[in-house]
């Protein structure tokens, strides 16, 4: 897989989820903050990243930072769903991502829509199975849209033409 450069995109960042964590020290509770963050240019590119910092501000600017070292590039058909149904799985988490018509729109969970959102994908009809863990699922819809294959690359495997793989 080639590396996206991602100061050539116009990337939007999206936060899932921020979690406090407390440790309990001779002094008192320090706090620390985690947040789950996802950056697209709804244009086909998509990633995911996690920062962790005793501020949330800085959390966030680590997860962003994380996520542009995570994207992959989702190929999108003409009504800008994807061209096959896919299961992605990450841990114990899968999601099920299943095309759809134009008009449909994003049939998805919160972690699950907004990679989707972000990737630029419109119409999709996803279910969450397993965990429900939000950086699992997020994990597991990214590892299911690189999975995606278009009608070419199937053809070019398959050694035929995509007039006939189509019928």
């Amino acid at each position: 897989m080639k590396r996206i450069d991602p100061s050539t995109l116009d990337l939007k960042d999206k936060v899932v989820t921020i979690n406090r964590v407390t440790k309990v020290v001779k002094g008192g509770r320090t706090f620390r903050f985690a947040a789950l963050v996802v950056v697209g240019d709804e244009n086909g590119h998509v990633g995911c990243g996690l920062g962790k910092a005793s501020e949330i501000p800085d959390a966030i600017r680590k997860g962003k930072e994380d996520a542009m070292k995570n994207l992959i590039y989702v190929e999108r058909n003409d009504v800008d769903s994807i061209y096959h149904d896919i299961t992605g799985q990450f841990g114990s988490a899968s999601v099920l991502l299943m095309t759809a018509v134009e008009g449909t729109g994003i049939i998805a969970g919160g972690p699950a829509r907004a990679v989707l959102e972000l990737a630029g994908i419109r119409n999709i009809r996803t279910k969450s199975l397993g965990s429900n863990n939000k950086r699992n699922v997020v994990s597991a819809t990214i590892e299911g849209l690189s999975k995606t294959k278009t009608p070419e690359e199937v053809a070019r495997l398959r050694g035929i033409s995509v007039e006939k793989l189509l019928g």
